[in-house]
């Protein structure tokens, strides 16, 4: 099919006491469940060091100019899948995989305090807690396998129809300035 649209989903790899990324798992089962005919899938498990990330992520957005680029990560508090509006540049203090810590906390030195999602994440939550898919996920406006590939699918689905309304009003995602300013 022509014109698919590209998307780019990463999960991380295993770290710590964790001898599985629940994450990288949840991505490998969207991977199986696919996002339909229209839409070319690609996925990639991220390395767990903060130098790897940051050369990584841009390379991916240069390589494969993917209309939506969504990032799966792990939180021990979480009770369902988390839609984060925002990514905090601040406050890392844990060590990577390689035993490195930014001596800034900071993923980016020269980034911002917080990058927005051009995509409004309540609306997409709505969306896919009012279909009949059976799957719930909720918002975090501050930066978990059961049902998270199927989560994971209807929330990214959602993403991308919200990010076609967009295109009609030229609320293109400024791609250049995520590309400086992404986080691991």
């Amino acid at each position: 099919m022509a014109n698919k649209k590209k998307v780019i989903v990463t999960g991380f790899e295993p770290f710590g006491k964790h001898a599985v990324n629940s994450s990288w798992v949840a991505v490998q089962e969207l991977e199986r469940l696919g996002l339909g005919e229209a839409v070319d899938l690609h996925v990639c498990e991220v390395p767990v060091e903060y130098h790897a990330v940051q050369g990584l992520l841009p390379s991916l957005w240069k390589e494969h100019q993917p209309q939506l680029m969504v990032h799966v990560g792990v939180s021990g508090l979480a009770t369902t899948v988390t839609l984060e509006q925002c990514g905090h540049n601040k406050g890392y203090k844990r060590l990577d995989n390689c035993s490195f810590c930014p001596a800034s906390q900071c993923c980016m030195d020269s980034g911002p305090d917080c990058i927005h999602s051009v995509l409004d994440m309540d609306a997409v939550c709505e969306r896919v807690n009012d279909s009949d898919l059976g799957v719930t996920i909720s918002v975090s406006k501050d930066a978990g396998r059961r049902d998270l590939g199927r989560a994971l699918q209807a929330a990214i689905q959602e993403m991308l129809k919200l990010l076609e309304l967009d295109h009609t009003h030229n609320k293109h995602c400024n791609h250049q300035l995520q590309r400086q300013h992404e986080h691991c």
